[in-house]
Protein backbone atom coordinates (compact mmCIF):
# COMPACT_ATOMS: atom_id res chain seq x y z
CA UNK A 1 0.00 0.00 0.00
CA UNK A 2 1.41 3.46 -0.91
CA UNK A 3 2.50 5.63 2.02
CA UNK A 4 -0.07 8.13 3.25
CA UNK A 5 2.07 9.57 6.02
CA UNK A 6 1.02 13.12 6.92
CA UNK A 7 -1.74 13.08 4.34
CA UNK A 8 -4.97 14.43 5.82
CA UNK A 9 -8.24 12.65 5.07
CA UNK A 10 -11.68 14.13 5.72
CA UNK A 11 -14.23 11.37 6.31
CA UNK A 12 -17.96 11.84 6.80
CA UNK A 13 -20.03 9.33 8.72
CA UNK A 14 -16.84 8.39 10.57
CA UNK A 15 -18.40 7.36 13.89
CA UNK A 16 -19.26 3.78 12.86
CA UNK A 17 -19.28 1.18 10.10
CA UNK A 18 -17.34 1.74 6.88
CA UNK A 19 -16.48 5.33 7.82
CA UNK A 20 -14.90 4.32 11.11
CA UNK A 21 -12.91 1.60 9.37
CA UNK A 22 -11.72 4.05 6.69
CA UNK A 23 -10.51 6.35 9.46
CA UNK A 24 -8.74 3.50 11.21
CA UNK A 25 -7.03 2.31 8.03
CA UNK A 26 -5.83 5.82 7.21
CA UNK A 27 -4.51 6.28 10.76
CA UNK A 28 -2.66 2.96 10.51
CA UNK A 29 -0.84 4.40 7.50
CA UNK A 30 0.26 7.45 9.50
CA UNK A 31 -2.24 9.92 8.08
CA UNK A 32 -4.05 12.70 9.95
CA UNK A 33 -7.83 12.89 10.00
CA UNK A 34 -10.80 15.21 10.01
CA UNK A 35 -13.74 13.09 11.14
CA UNK A 36 -17.32 14.23 10.68
CA UNK A 37 -20.49 12.81 12.24
CA UNK A 38 -23.40 13.75 14.50
CA UNK A 39 -22.28 11.73 17.54
CA UNK A 40 -19.81 13.65 19.69
CA UNK A 41 -19.13 10.81 22.11
CA UNK A 42 -18.35 8.30 19.35
CA UNK A 43 -16.01 10.72 17.56
CA UNK A 44 -14.20 11.59 20.78
CA UNK A 45 -13.68 7.90 21.46
CA UNK A 46 -12.34 7.41 17.94
CA UNK A 47 -10.02 10.40 18.29
CA UNK A 48 -8.57 9.19 21.59
CA UNK A 49 -8.09 5.67 20.28
CA UNK A 50 -6.42 6.58 16.99
CA UNK A 51 -4.22 9.36 18.37
CA UNK A 52 -2.97 7.09 21.16
CA UNK A 53 -2.28 4.09 18.94
CA UNK A 54 -0.85 5.83 15.88
CA UNK A 55 0.56 9.21 17.03
CA UNK A 56 -1.49 11.16 14.51
CA UNK A 57 -3.79 14.18 14.72
CA UNK A 58 -7.55 13.73 14.61
CA UNK A 59 -9.81 16.77 14.30
CA UNK A 60 -13.49 16.39 15.17
CA UNK A 61 -16.36 18.17 13.43
CA UNK A 62 -19.82 17.51 14.90
CA UNK A 63 -22.16 18.08 11.99
CA UNK A 64 -25.54 16.80 10.84
CA UNK A 65 -25.37 16.49 7.07
CA UNK A 66 -29.16 16.59 6.79
CA UNK A 67 -28.66 20.33 7.46
CA UNK A 68 -28.09 21.96 4.07
CA UNK A 69 -25.66 24.45 5.63
CA UNK A 70 -23.37 21.74 7.05
CA UNK A 71 -21.07 21.20 4.02
CA UNK A 72 -20.19 24.88 3.79
CA UNK A 73 -19.55 25.05 7.52
CA UNK A 74 -17.30 21.99 7.33
CA UNK A 75 -15.23 23.57 4.58
CA UNK A 76 -14.99 26.88 6.43
CA UNK A 77 -13.90 25.22 9.67
CA UNK A 78 -11.24 23.18 7.89
CA UNK A 79 -9.88 26.38 6.39
CA UNK A 80 -10.00 28.18 9.74
CA UNK A 81 -7.91 25.37 11.28
CA UNK A 82 -5.34 25.83 8.53
CA UNK A 83 -5.71 22.25 7.35
CA UNK A 84 -5.07 20.93 3.87
CA UNK A 85 -7.34 18.03 2.96
CA UNK A 86 -5.63 15.53 0.66
CA UNK A 87 -8.32 12.86 0.59
CA UNK A 88 -12.06 13.50 0.73
CA UNK A 89 -14.12 10.44 1.65
CA UNK A 90 -17.85 11.05 1.34
CA UNK A 91 -19.10 8.06 3.31
CA UNK A 92 -22.14 9.37 5.22
CA UNK A 93 -25.46 8.01 4.05
CA UNK A 94 -28.50 6.04 5.12
CA UNK A 95 -31.41 4.09 3.66
CA UNK A 96 -34.97 3.20 4.57
CA UNK A 97 -37.27 0.37 3.57
CA UNK A 98 -40.94 0.63 2.61
CA UNK A 99 -43.26 1.70 -0.17
CA UNK A 100 -42.47 5.24 -1.25
CA UNK A 101 -46.05 6.52 -0.88
CA UNK A 102 -46.26 5.14 2.66
CA UNK A 103 -42.91 6.35 4.00
CA UNK A 104 -42.49 9.62 5.88
CA UNK A 105 -41.52 12.23 3.33
CA UNK A 106 -39.27 13.97 5.86
CA UNK A 107 -37.11 10.84 6.13
CA UNK A 108 -36.71 10.50 2.38
CA UNK A 109 -35.99 14.20 2.03
CA UNK A 110 -33.27 13.90 4.67
CA UNK A 111 -31.91 10.87 2.81
CA UNK A 112 -31.61 12.87 -0.40
CA UNK A 113 -29.94 15.69 1.51
CA UNK A 114 -27.32 13.41 3.09
CA UNK A 115 -26.75 10.90 0.29
CA UNK A 116 -26.83 13.32 -2.63
CA UNK A 117 -26.74 17.01 -1.78
CA UNK A 118 -24.20 16.94 1.06
CA UNK A 119 -21.87 14.67 -0.93
CA UNK A 120 -22.17 16.91 -3.98
CA UNK A 121 -21.64 20.10 -1.98
CA UNK A 122 -18.57 18.81 -0.14
CA UNK A 123 -17.09 17.68 -3.44
CA UNK A 124 -17.77 21.11 -4.94
CA UNK A 125 -16.13 22.89 -2.01
CA UNK A 126 -12.95 20.80 -1.87
CA UNK A 127 -12.41 19.81 -5.51
CA UNK A 128 -11.22 23.27 -6.71
CA UNK A 129 -8.46 23.12 -4.06
CA UNK A 130 -7.43 19.69 -5.33
CA UNK A 131 -7.36 20.90 -8.93
CA UNK A 132 -5.37 24.02 -8.03
CA UNK A 133 -2.76 21.87 -6.25
CA UNK A 134 -3.03 19.20 -8.98
CA UNK A 135 -3.24 16.52 -6.31
CA UNK A 136 -5.95 14.90 -4.27
CA UNK A 137 -8.23 11.89 -4.13
CA UNK A 138 -11.98 11.56 -3.61
CA UNK A 139 -13.76 8.41 -2.49
CA UNK A 140 -17.54 8.51 -2.76
CA UNK A 141 -19.31 5.61 -1.07
CA UNK A 142 -22.04 4.41 -3.39
CA UNK A 143 -23.50 0.88 -3.46
CA UNK A 144 -24.20 -2.04 -5.75
CA UNK A 145 -27.73 -0.66 -5.40
CA UNK A 146 -26.66 1.96 -7.93
CA UNK A 147 -26.92 -0.62 -10.69
CA UNK A 148 -30.66 -1.31 -10.48
CA UNK A 149 -33.92 0.36 -9.44
CA UNK A 150 -34.88 -0.60 -5.89
CA UNK A 151 -38.52 -1.39 -5.18
CA UNK A 152 -39.10 -0.92 -1.41
CA UNK A 153 -36.02 1.29 -1.28
CA UNK A 154 -36.81 3.48 -4.26
CA UNK A 155 -35.18 6.67 -2.99
CA UNK A 156 -32.08 5.00 -1.55
CA UNK A 157 -31.28 3.12 -4.75
CA UNK A 158 -31.83 6.28 -6.78
CA UNK A 159 -29.47 8.28 -4.57
CA UNK A 160 -26.74 5.69 -5.00
CA UNK A 161 -27.25 5.65 -8.76
CA UNK A 162 -26.61 9.39 -8.64
CA UNK A 163 -23.44 8.95 -6.57
CA UNK A 164 -21.89 6.50 -9.03
CA UNK A 165 -22.89 8.49 -12.11
CA UNK A 166 -21.65 11.74 -10.59
CA UNK A 167 -18.35 10.21 -9.48
CA UNK A 168 -17.66 8.60 -12.85
CA UNK A 169 -18.41 11.82 -14.71
CA UNK A 170 -16.02 13.80 -12.50
CA UNK A 171 -13.31 11.19 -12.96
CA UNK A 172 -13.45 11.70 -16.72
CA UNK A 173 -13.56 15.50 -16.39
CA UNK A 174 -10.32 15.22 -14.40
CA UNK A 175 -8.60 12.83 -16.84
CA UNK A 176 -5.75 15.27 -17.44
CA UNK A 177 -5.20 16.14 -13.76
CA UNK A 178 -3.51 14.29 -10.92
CA UNK A 179 -6.82 14.20 -9.10
CA UNK A 180 -8.90 11.03 -8.98
CA UNK A 181 -12.50 10.20 -8.08
CA UNK A 182 -13.42 6.66 -7.05
CA UNK A 183 -16.86 5.21 -6.37
CA UNK A 184 -16.92 2.47 -3.73
CA UNK A 185 -19.83 0.10 -4.40
CA UNK A 186 -20.38 -2.25 -1.46
CA UNK A 187 -22.93 -4.99 -1.37
CA UNK A 188 -24.56 -6.09 1.87
CA UNK A 189 -22.21 -5.06 4.69
CA UNK A 190 -22.09 -5.68 8.44
CA UNK A 191 -22.91 -2.18 9.68
CA UNK A 192 -25.73 -0.37 11.46
CA UNK A 193 -27.21 0.37 8.01
CA UNK A 194 -29.25 -2.85 7.91
CA UNK A 195 -31.01 -2.23 11.22
CA UNK A 196 -31.54 1.48 10.61
CA UNK A 197 -32.97 0.85 7.13
CA UNK A 198 -35.04 -2.15 8.17
CA UNK A 199 -33.09 -4.47 5.87
CA UNK A 200 -31.65 -6.77 8.55
CA UNK A 201 -34.54 -9.25 8.19
CA UNK A 202 -34.41 -9.54 4.41
CA UNK A 203 -32.81 -12.08 2.07
CA UNK A 204 -30.43 -9.43 0.75
CA UNK A 205 -28.55 -9.43 4.06
CA UNK A 206 -28.21 -13.20 4.43
CA UNK A 207 -24.55 -12.93 3.37
CA UNK A 208 -22.51 -9.86 4.24
CA UNK A 209 -18.97 -8.50 4.09
CA UNK A 210 -17.32 -6.95 7.11
CA UNK A 211 -17.04 -3.17 7.20
CA UNK A 212 -13.27 -3.57 7.51
CA UNK A 213 -13.06 -5.58 4.29
CA UNK A 214 -15.18 -3.08 2.37
CA UNK A 215 -13.24 -0.10 3.73
CA UNK A 216 -9.88 -1.66 2.91
CA UNK A 217 -10.89 -2.47 -0.66
CA UNK A 218 -12.29 1.03 -1.11
CA UNK A 219 -9.28 2.73 0.44
CA UNK A 220 -6.79 0.79 -1.68
CA UNK A 221 -8.90 1.43 -4.77
CA UNK A 222 -8.92 5.15 -4.02
CA UNK A 223 -5.13 5.23 -3.67
CA UNK A 224 -4.81 3.39 -6.98
CA UNK A 225 -7.15 5.86 -8.66
CA UNK A 226 -9.68 3.21 -9.69
CA UNK A 227 -12.97 4.32 -11.21
CA UNK A 228 -15.26 1.87 -9.37
CA UNK A 229 -14.53 -0.58 -6.59
CA UNK A 230 -17.01 -3.44 -6.09
CA UNK A 231 -16.91 -5.02 -2.64
CA UNK A 232 -19.52 -7.73 -2.14
CA UNK A 233 -19.92 -11.45 -1.44
CA UNK A 234 -19.48 -13.77 -4.43
CA UNK A 235 -23.18 -14.39 -5.02
CA UNK A 236 -23.91 -10.66 -5.13
CA UNK A 237 -21.04 -10.20 -7.60
CA UNK A 238 -22.51 -12.91 -9.82
CA UNK A 239 -25.95 -11.30 -9.67
CA UNK A 240 -24.45 -7.91 -10.48
CA UNK A 241 -22.70 -9.29 -13.55
CA UNK A 242 -25.98 -10.83 -14.75
CA UNK A 243 -28.03 -7.61 -14.49
CA UNK A 244 -27.72 -6.54 -18.16
CA UNK A 245 -29.09 -9.91 -19.31
CA UNK A 246 -32.16 -10.07 -17.06
CA UNK A 247 -35.51 -8.77 -18.43
CA UNK A 248 -36.37 -5.53 -16.64
CA UNK A 249 -39.66 -6.63 -15.11
CA UNK A 250 -38.10 -9.85 -13.84
CA UNK A 251 -35.21 -7.86 -12.36
CA UNK A 252 -37.57 -5.49 -10.56
CA UNK A 253 -39.58 -8.37 -9.16
CA UNK A 254 -36.42 -10.12 -7.96
CA UNK A 255 -35.10 -6.99 -6.23
CA UNK A 256 -38.47 -6.44 -4.56
CA UNK A 257 -38.63 -9.98 -3.23
CA UNK A 258 -35.09 -9.74 -1.86
CA UNK A 259 -36.12 -6.68 0.11
CA UNK A 260 -39.32 -8.05 1.57
CA UNK A 261 -39.16 -8.91 5.26
CA UNK A 262 -38.75 -12.63 5.83
CA UNK A 263 -41.71 -14.18 7.65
Amino acid sequence: MPSTQRKTALITGASSGIGKELATIHAEQGGDLVVVARGKEALEGLKNDLETKHSINVYILIKDLSDSQAPGRIYDEVKEKGLTVDYLMNNAGFGGRGKFHERQWERDLAMIQVNVLALTALTRFFLPDFVNRNSGKILNVSSTAALVPGPLQAVYYATKSYVTSFSNALAEELHDAKVTVTALMPGATETQFAKVSGMDKTALFNKTFSARTVAKEGYNGMLAGKLNVFSAPVMQRVMTAAIPFIPRKMLLRTVRKMQEVKK
